[in-house]
């Protein structure tokens, strides 16, 4: 039996994702409008005017550099997260499609021999496709 992906099996069970698929899909939405930019702009800003409350340029700077790093990083996750997920459910639609498209040659086969070996081209062709 050939392994599906996880966009296949959550399409057989309906959706019953996980307080991390919810929480990544919610980032990736958050991340992708203009308020989000606006907010990181705005801590900008206030970093920015916050100098004469740091004693040290230094630990200034240092603070910025480590905040944003690890904010950096989170969001890089998440995204890249959000990215494979949307990946794999876009290959199992594909999948889907080149399935039905493979029963319907076979059974128009019949009629039109080419349809077979057609029909065997597009499995073989989908075979090579990685199953995630």
């Amino acid at each position: 039996m050939e392994r599906r992906s996880d966009a296949a099996q959550t399409r057989r069970r309906g959706d019953q994702r996980s307080v991390f698929e919810r929480f990544v899909e919610q980032a990736q939405l958050r991340a992708s409008q203009a308020p989000f930019f606006f907010v990181c702009a705005g801590v900008v800003v206030l970093w920015l005017v916050s100098i004469p409350v740091w004693t040290d340029l230094k630990t200034w700077q240092v603070a910025i550099h480590t905040v944003a790093s690890v904010f950096t990083l989170l969001l890089v996750v998440l995204l890249e997260n959000a990215s494979r997920r949307a990946d794999e459910a876009a290959q199992e639609k594909l999948n889907v499609i080149a399935e039905a498209l493979a029963a319907l040659m076979d059974s128009s086969a019949a009629h039109d021999p080419a349809l077979g070996e057609a029909a065997s081209r597009l499995r073989d062709a989908v075979g090579l496709e990685a199953r995630h």
